[in-house]
């Protein structure tokens, strides 16, 4: 069995980001971590290889610093990787799928593909759709619940509401992680130190054969979330609240 794994090197969410250049960002010193979608792609991938045999390979597009996202993954059980170099903060989800797809043809096609269910940081929440029908193949996002019987695999996911969906398919397939579907698990030190050593390859965007200039959507401008204003107690009788509370609205907060 051979297990992809598509990991995205994303900023630690707890990062402070500072916009530079209006459609991008400092990234020198922030602390990137893999995708934690992801992650649970990773877990599944890695349980499946260890009751059925195989490999599991993790797939990135990103930057060069990204092999210290990739290391962290291999610590979870992955064999090795591959890496698409690329010098862009911010791909749009149908070359980052077109990369994915070259560098996946070129190693041989698996049995599965894993991904998270989106990113953190752009949150297109399109890539795996985009892989998959590049791929001509089956895709099912968000699943929280998955069992593999041959060459079948019977996934589950939330549909809002409480209710689940349980849907089947053939494999090779696209598989969108979620939270529930596993607990990933913390590396030991043993584990980090043997990923120190495990193979990661290297594949220039530019040598896809892709053209680079055909991006469907492109970041014009990035701003900051604006921080809001110190919460207000209003006093007096409830006539008063209300009529204070319309004069804020409209006066200080604009908004009516």
């Amino acid at each position: 069995m051979k297990i992809c794994v598509c990991v995205k090197h994303v900023p630690d969410t707890a990062a402070t980001i500072k916009v530079s250049n209006n459609s991008g960002f400092e990234d020198a010193d922030i602390k990137f971590v893999p995708n934690p979608y992801d992650e649970y792609g990773i877990e599944e991938a890695v349980k499946i290889v260890e009751n059925q045999g195989g490999e599991v390979v993790i797939v990135t597009v990103g930057k060069g610093a990204a092999t210290a996202t990739i290391r962290s993954a291999m610590a979870m059980g992955a064999a090795r990787a591959i890496l698409v170099k690329t010098d862009s903060q911010f791909l749009d989800s149908s070359l980052t799928a077109k990369a994915l797809k070259a560098a996946i043809e070129a190693d041989g096609l698996p049995d599965m593909i894993f991904t998270g269910k989106g990113s953190v940081d752009s949150e297109g929440f399109q890539t795996q759709y985009r892989l998959a029908a590049a791929l001509g193949i089956p895709v099912v996002n968000e699943v929280s619940g998955l069992d593999l019987d041959g060459n079948t695999v019977r996934v589950q996911r939330e549909t809002g509401g409480g209710e689940k969906q349980v849907i089947e398919m053939t494999l090779p397939c696209v598989v969108g992680a979620t939270k529930g579907l596993n607990e990933p698990r913390y590396p030991k030190f043993p584990d980090i130190m043997k990923a120190k050593k495990k193979e990661i390859k290297e594949i220039d965007i530019a040598d896809l054969g892709l053209d680079l200039s055909a991006q469907s959507v492109r970041i014009e401008k990035l701003e900051l979330v604006p921080e809001r204003s110190d919460a207000k107690i209003l006093d007096g009788s409830v006539d008063e609240q209300v009529t204070e509370l319309v004069r804020i609205l409209k006066q200080e907060e604009k908004v009516l």
